[in-house]
């Protein structure tokens, strides 16, 4: 999608918790916008017309006592199977991408390096087509456990479960042109900077 003046768009892909959104912090920090997906949704869930949605569709089981969505218990029930993703995705993606087009387009009006996609169903929705360069970000999956873990937020089922819910890790390996490996911070950093001038530049 080479758009002659544009800012390349670069996006970003890998396993749940292999560190995606460090490698786009570290875009960030060499002067890319980053636009984040599940920031965009989490603003979203807080509508009041989305949680009535939410409601509709999952019932109050997904609520805490404040009348808010809880994250967790949400992701519970969504992750339970192919249908119930389908469900939470037919309510959120469209308002998530279309103000991630809103974004890139303001973006790209911007004096910024590049503009950065951590989105982490990019191939799901098609939007990998949308991109310049993609980055796939490598990690062993007993470190990408351990991250996951840390956050308290998902066990070695869970987050096998959400996986085999999403294209495979190694079909998307398979699409991109670029990997980077994140079982090591600084060795990451160093990937990255030798990256960077190859991503933000015109192919």
């Amino acid at each position: 999608m080479e758009q002659t003046g544009k800012k390349n768009i670069i996006g970003i892909m890998g396993g749940i918790a292999s560190g995606k959104s460090t490698v786009a912090k570290a875009l960030a920090a060499r002067g890319c916008a980053v636009i984040d997906a599940d920031q965009i949704a989490k603003e979203f869930l807080k509508k009041d017309e989305v949680k009535a949605q939410i409601r509709d569709e999952f019932g109050d089981g997904v609520f805490d006592n404040n009348g808010e969505i809880d994250n967790k218990k949400l992701a519970d029930v969504v992750f339970s199977s192919p249908d119930m993703v389908k469900k939470i995705n037919a309510v959120i993606h469209p308002m998530v991408l279309a103000q991630t087009q809103r974004l890139v387009e303001k973006y790209q009006k911007q004096p910024v390096k590049a503009i950065v996609l951590d989105m982490p169903l990019l191939t799901e929705v098609g939007w990998d087509a949308r991109c310049d360069k993609l980055i796939f970000v490598q990690c062993d999956e007993k470190i990408r456990l351990k991250r996951a873990q840390k956050t308290g937020f998902l066990s070695e089922n869970e987050l096998k479960k959400r996986e085999n819910l999403q294209i495979s890790l190694d079909k998307k390996a398979d699409m991109v042109q670029y990997r980077v490996e994140n079982n090591d911070l600084s060795e990451l950093t160093k990937q990255i900077e030798k990256l960077f001038p190859i991503l933000i530049a015109k192919r």
